[in-house]
């Protein structure tokens, strides 16, 4: 009998709680289950970009802890050794349903030059055109300090809404947002979270999980700023079982957190724009008039008699944070001018464009 899909291209991102054993070592089964969902998701038609963890668990596995490294070269010799281990076991398991499956590792390089951002595009929309199945995790081999993402929420939320997927799906170790701490008595499940919804940071903790690097703040930052895209994320537990289909599929529901999308049509540029706050080279202070009215409904560009201070360096055409009066990040835009110039120029009576209205991305979650 043939399902009625909610999506035809989703992106799902499986975490180190998932994928690991309570000792740290990789769990194979999981792994295996995993790929059962996602062949079966193929085999219904559906395209999948899997965001994997696992790197350093697999190296852990294979190499046992060596407390004579740091921290960072723990994790370097962890992840190099294991990507191998762990792409090889991806591949193995996709190739007894007849499906070949890619690696694609990517550092926060690869997504702050437009030229490179759309290089990696038409490399995955390849691999999907030709039945490749794409495993995209980040390169922490080289990746260290600034180089790196916050955890994979924050590389997946970039692959969703560079692939124009239609859902990201981020698999956790717990159902979704509650309403408190999962374990307290009366927690509730938040089953959908509106586009318009502010008010989630009483109920998210800001603990790390324990082998991964990111937690359910990051996961929920990520998600809302993805839905505010126009796509829908959902955050659910990857230990339950088909999970994949149980949400890809109209047939069957499944108790998660569902972040309704925005009916956002916003150009691709902005859409880059929205995940490029990370690899700002500085920032702009604008004054509360030129906030008004780059959160009004008339479409502005920003003017440099706007601006009241100029912090950091950066180069012509670079992006740069844009923060209000209170020192809140309000948004991110490609500047017209160095920072030395931009200095310069905040005198002058004309009113110059700093920033223009297509090279300008505002966060609608500030609230004037």
């Amino acid at each position: 009998m043939s399902k009625a899909l909610k999506y035809r291209r989703v992106a799902v991102k499986v975490g180190s709680n998932v994928l690991t054993q309570p000792d740290g070592t990789l769990d194979i089964a999981r792994i295996a289950q995993l790929v059962d969902q996602i062949a079966a998701l193929r085999r219904n038609g559906v395209e999948v970009i899997l965001i994997s963890s696992g790197a350093v668990a697999a190296g852990r596995m294979e190499m046992g802890n060596n407390k004579k490294l740091d921290a960072v070269s723990a994790r370097q010799l962890f992840s190099a050794v294991g990507q191998v281990k762990l792409i090889n076991r991806y591949s193995y398991l996709f190739r007894d349903y007849g499906f070949f499956c890619a690696q694609v590792l990517a550092t926060k390089e690869n997504f702050k030059d437009r030229r490179h951002y759309l290089n990696m595009r038409n490399c995955i929309d390849t691999m999907l055109e030709n039945n490749v199945i794409p495993i995209v995790n980040e390169n922490d081999t080289v990746s260290v300090t600034e180089l790196m993402f916050t955890d994979n929420d924050e590389l997946s939320g970039l692959i969703a809404s560079m692939m124009k997927c239609e859902a990201l799906i981020i698999l956790s170790n717990i159902n979704g947002i509650y309403t408190g701490h999962p374990d307290e008595n009366g927690t509730e499940l938040i089953t959908e979270i509106g586009s318009d919804q502010n008010d989630l940071d009483q109920y998210i903790s800001s603990s790390k999980s324990e082998f991964g690097r990111g937690g359910m703040a990051t996961k929920c930052h990520i998600a809302q700023k993805i839905a505010a895209e126009g796509i829908h994320v959902h955050i659910a537990n990857g230990k339950h079982e088909n999970v994949l289909q149980r949400i890809v599929f109209k047939d069957e529901n499944i108790a998660h957190t569902h972040f309704v999308p925005s009916n956002n049509n916003s150009s691709e540029v902005k859409k880059w724009l929205a995940h490029s706050d990370s690899f700002a080279r500085g920032s702009v202070k604008i004054n509360k008039g030129a906030e008004e009215v780059l959160f009004s409904e008339k479409a502005s560009s920003l003017l440099l008699v706007g601006v009241v201070e100029v912090e950091g360096y950066f180069k012509k055409n670079e992006v740069v944070k844009i923060v209000n009066e209170e020192g809140e990040e309000i948004g991110v835009g490609k500047s017209r001018y160095d920072s030395e110039k931009a200095k310069r120029k905040l005198d002058e009576p004309k009113g110059r464009v700093l920033v223009h209205y297509d090279y300008l991305y505002l966060d609608q979650r500030v609230k004037i």
